[in-house]
């Protein structure tokens, strides 16, 4: 059965450049995000995030935002609590969404992951919608990227630990996985 592309939105950012490697993805990140920190978009298109990650948001929107000024990151998809999902970065890209990472004695996750971000935080459950547009691109990405298996899929506290938490205890690990491996939502 071949993976259908789920429908994406293209947000592009400029926070990518060139993977040294194209043919090297071999990594898949799941991570977390809101901005404020538990604060959720009504609507994604105008949300902090969105901002954020193509480069336009104002750090003096929020005092929280102050550590943001000039940080310039995006991954490579967000899925919003409703599960749309809006890619900023081409996957044959690499995305800054992983930083000071090591993944298998490897360093530089960007170099050969794809990042996502669910919207959302630690301890706060993730939705259904996000759950099922998760498995929908991760089953996608799968059938694209052969070297990503599913003991290739991580969070960004994997890679980053002590650094990353994310995505956190509420992300249902063994749902997802199980899921994935079953081929179902």
């Amino acid at each position: 059965m071949i993976a259908a592309k789920p429908p994406l939105i293209l947000r592009p950012s400029a926070h990518f450049d060139e993977r040294p490697d194209p043919t090297d993805i071999s990594l898949l990140v799941i991570h977390n995000i809101s901005l404020p920190a538990g604060e959720f978009a009504a609507r994604p298109e105008q949300s902090y995030v969105d901002a954020l990650f193509c480069g336009q948001l104002d750090c003096s929107a929020h005092p929280s935002f102050s550590d943001l000024a000039n940080l310039r990151v995006a991954a490579h998809c967000v899925i919003w609590r409703d599960g749309q999902i809006f890619q900023y970065v081409p996957f044959e890209k690499r995305a800054w969404h992983a930083g000071v990472s090591q993944f298998a004695g490897r360093e530089r996750c960007n170099d050969f992951s794809i990042g996502i971000e669910l919207e959302g935080t630690d301890n706060i459950p993730y939705t259904e919608q996000q759950y099922s547009s998760l498995l929908q691109l991760s089953r996608y990405l799968l059938a694209q990227y052969p070297a990503i298996t599913a003991e290739r899929i991580v969070g960004h506290c994997d890679i980053a630990p002590g650094r990353k938490t994310d995505p956190g205890p509420a992300f249902d690990w063994a749902r997802y996985k199980t899921a994935l491996k079953e081929n179902k939502a």
